[in-house]
């Protein structure tokens, strides 16, 4: 890593932390590599985005399937378990299938996407990697309420009934959509909203419903919504006393950008968060300096698939 990019990360933690002493991580494994393969573009704009994506958000560009290639060859000697496919919205990036289809020969892959654009052919073509691989293909599908009343005010008109077609695709296909969704309602209305949920997606042919709740984001478009981090919502060195590190998706996975190697999905917006160009330079302690770490630190490890915590 370059002296630039240490004292970048250094000045960026300090200014950010509420105190001179800021806990660090190290990456203790490179369980999951992610790929931010759309960049920041997306065909909606939600108004909780944590990283502002939009139709006109090019802050990250798209990542093409020889990017891909490269660093699915160069993530082998790290023993990466799983691969995710992120955005902006993944299937706006024309290689997606291919880039699906080619993670499937190297480890299991799991891809967010807020279901409104696939196309039958696809998913038929996903479905058949993934008949022929010897790993699984998951399918996160972001929606954010189990009506369009609760949903589209968030994620913008008609986009619940574009992404229940989409559910409605996979499950035809034999896929079964994990649905994530943000919590924009009072935490007391999680068991009625999640099982209005399950009903909605029953009608819409998914039997065995998968929910996971992800706790809201104050950066990025969330932060102009609501409100953004308080100075005290930080990590203390007492906080991390006994508390169990590998609960923070930064000790075991990175992010692959168009710009370079990222901490983690959450962070990008964040120069610190950018760790150099090779997976080797980003093997290094991360300061929790930041106000979306502490929410990290409350609800575990959010960003992956949903596991003996999560709703089901």
């Amino acid at each position: 890593m370059s002296a630039s990019l240490e004292a970048a990360a250094t000045g960026d933690a300090q200014a950010a932390s509420p105190s001179k002493s800021c806990p660090s991580v190290p990456l203790r494994s490179l369980d999951e590599l992610w790929f931010q393969v759309a960049g920041t573009r997306c065909n909606l704009e939600c108004i909780h985005c944590f990283i502002s994506c939009s139709p006109h958000n090019d802050k990250f560009g798209f990542l093409s399937l020889d990017d891909v290639r490269r660093r699915l060859e160069e993530s082998v000697a790290f023993g990466v378990r799983e691969y995710y496919f992120t955005g902006g919205e993944p299937f706006l990036n024309p290689d997606m299938v291919p880039i699906l289809e080619l993670a499937l020969t190297y480890g299991p892959a799991t891809v967010l996407t807020n279901a409104t654009v696939l196309k039958s052919d696809w998913i038929a073509r996903l479905r058949a990697a993934e008949d022929e691989s010897l790993y699984c293909l998951e399918f996160r599908v972001s929606i954010d309420g189990p009506t369009p009343e609760l949903n589209d005010p968030i994620r913008g008109e008609r986009s619940f009934e574009r992404s229940m077609r989409g559910v409605e695709l996979l499950v035809e296909h034999g896929f079964l959509p994990i649905i994530t969704m943000t919590r924009v309602w009072d935490e007391a209305d999680d068991q009625r909203v999640l099982g209005q949920f399950r009903e909605t997606l029953r009608k819409h042919g998914c039997t065995r419903p998968r929910l996971k709740i992800l706790p809201r984001l104050q950066i990025g478009a969330e932060a102009q919504r609501t409100e953004g981090y308080g100075r005290f919502d930080r990590i203390t060195p007492e906080m991390m006393s006994d508390f169990d590190d590998r609960q923070l998706i930064c000790t075991h996975s990175r992010v692959i950008t168009d710009r370079g190697i990222a901490v983690c999905p959450i962070l990008l917006d964040e120069p610190a968060a950018l760790l150099g160009d090779a997976l080797a330079e980003s093997a290094r302690d991360f300061p929790l300096a930041f106000g979306a770490c502490f929410t990290c630190y409350q609800y575990g490890a959010i960003c992956t698939n949903p596991t003996s915590k999560s709703v089901e």
